[in-house]
């Protein structure tokens, strides 16, 4: 494993909001991001441990993190077009806007964890500036080619690559699945 546990649920954590609230095409059709009373609830959904939140998150919180989904996702094609100069305006901006900042909080029953936000911050500044960092440790620590937007036909999910060799490609097994089939066919087709 590449990042901690902590560094891995902000990454997860952008990865997710980027892909439930940014318009686009997911594993082969137009993907078309929640939008008024249902952003919200796919906020909710998008982020980890739902259930450790009170639910419905606040119509101007669901907001903010879609318009930080969207920033996030210029990050990850910026990154994967070999523009960091781009990619890493983006999340400075981010970064100002959400006065992310490294300190230690403790929450009951657990260790120290290093956090990038105050206490009183809103959940949606948290998330956004934990997000922002969590890809901005990635950009800074030589490792931004572990950024990746999904390479099958008619999908343009992200992801963050954790594999050993860091060979993923794709977003997830059904986009690989459709790629390889896709292949198949054409390398049939190609020999009839």
């Amino acid at each position: 494993m590449l990042f901690d546990s902590h560094m891995a649920a902000l990454l997860d954590a952008g990865v997710a909001l980027v892909n439930a609230l940014t318009d686009g095409e997911a594993r082969g059709r137009p993907f078309t991001a929640p939008a008024g009373d249902a952003l919200p609830a796919a906020v909710h959904a998008a982020l980890p441990s739902p259930g450790a939140r009170p639910s419905p998150i606040e119509p101007a919180q669901a907001a903010h993190l879609a318009a930080t989904a969207r920033e996030l996702r210029q990050v990850f094609e910026a990154v994967a077009h070999d523009r960091l100069d781009d990619a890493v305006a983006v999340l400075n901006k981010l970064l100002r806007a959400n006065g992310a900042r490294p300190q230690l909080d403790r929450v009951e029953g657990e260790p120290w964890q290093v956090h990038f936000h105050g206490a009183d911050d809103s959940l949606a500044v948290g998330w956004s500036a934990g997000c922002a960092t969590g890809l901005a440790m990635v950009i800074g620590g030589d490792l931004a080619g572990r950024l990746g937007v999904c390479q099958a036909a008619q999908c343009d999910r992200v992801y963050v690559d954790t594999s050993r060799n860091a060979g993923r490609q794709f977003c997830s097994t059904a986009c690989q699945n459709r790629s390889k089939a896709a292949a198949f066919r054409a390398r049939r087709a190609a020999q009839a």
